[in-house]
């Protein structure tokens, strides 16, 4: 990844703890290291195709100025999802704060919060078996693409098929999202039970019908295993109803454990698995 580096923007404002700080304010310096592809905008020389570092250096000075945060780590927070927000071409950003001036009793050249944060790419899949089901999918997919920490990129149209596990239900139709996001696989899970719980979702049966349904897939090449989250999702692997929408955005992806592309993966589901996928009519 291509870098364009920012150094010592100074920036005067009024960030603190203490009283003094929010009043009198103080000098920062601001140190950002900007993750993007420069090859297009360097060969044929034009600026329409890169992101201006000048822009970026009047996009922190205004909102490093603006703001006002207790702690240099919100500030290094925000004022990255911010930049990386604002610019779409960025793939991510490191961002260094300097405090020189910060209220320590004693000699020091400087304190500073150095973060790198990065868009990362991931697959949901989405169901829904009550209600109006192709509405409360659209709804979420809007809900995700109006936060500001996600950007969708494709989505899947939607399949008919049966439910899974032995739960007697109603037909689910199901889709897959592609969308870029700033969250940690953690968070991105909170926000997506936001959206579900938004959607008069009840978690009463294991299994059992529900509104909205929105899984982690694949989360960039993570393997992660804790309590409350697997990545890759512990049974994609059989489910025609994931896999099918799935190969539909993403049908090259490798899956990190199997070593196998989605479309591979759904071939394999197709001759040897339990279909559920009702019939190959999609869904607008």
């Amino acid at each position: 990844m291509d870098e364009i580096i920012i150094e010592n923007l100074k920036v005067f404002a009024y960030h603190g703890v203490y009283q003094e700080e929010n009043e009198k304010g103080q000098n920062f310096y601001v140190n950002a290291v900007l993750y993007t592809d420069t090859g297009k905008a360097g060969r044929e020389d034009n600026r329409e195709m890169t992101t201006s570092y000048g822009d970026v250096c009047q996009f922190i000075h205004q909102f490093v100025g603006e703001n006002l945060f207790k702690l240099i780590e919100t500030l290094a927070e925000r004022t990255a999802e911010a930049v990386l927000s604002h610019f779409p071409l960025l793939e991510g950003i490191t961002l260094e704060i300097r405090k020189p001036e910060a209220p320590i009793d004693l000699e020091f050249e400087s304190v500073s919060v150095k973060i790198t944060r990065m868009w990362h790419n991931v697959c949901l899949a989405t169901g829904s078996n009550l209600g109006n089901r192709p509405k409360f999918i659209k709804d979420a997919i809007e809900a995700i693409d109006l936060d500001e920490k996600c950007k969708v990129i494709k989505s899947s149209e939607l399949v008919r098929s049966r439910s899974y596990g032995n739960v007697e239900q109603g037909e689910f139709f199901n889709g897959a999202l592609l969308i870029r996001t700033l969250y940690s696989p953690e968070e991105l899970l909170v926000r997506l039970h936001e959206i579900e719980d938004a959607s008069g979702r009840q978690r009463v049966k294991h299994w059992g019908p529900r509104t909205l349904d929105l899984d982690i897939i694949f989360y960039d090449d993570m393997i992660l295993d804790t309590d409350t989250l697997q990545i890759p999702h512990i049974d994609m692997h059989n489910r025609d109803f994931v896999l099918e929408p799935l190969s539909q955005i993403v049908p090259y992806k490798i899956h990190p454990v199997f070593g196998k592309s989605v479309i591979q993966l759904y071939e394999e589901v197709q001759k040897t698995g339990e279909r559920y996928v009702i019939d190959s009519e999609y869904i607008q």
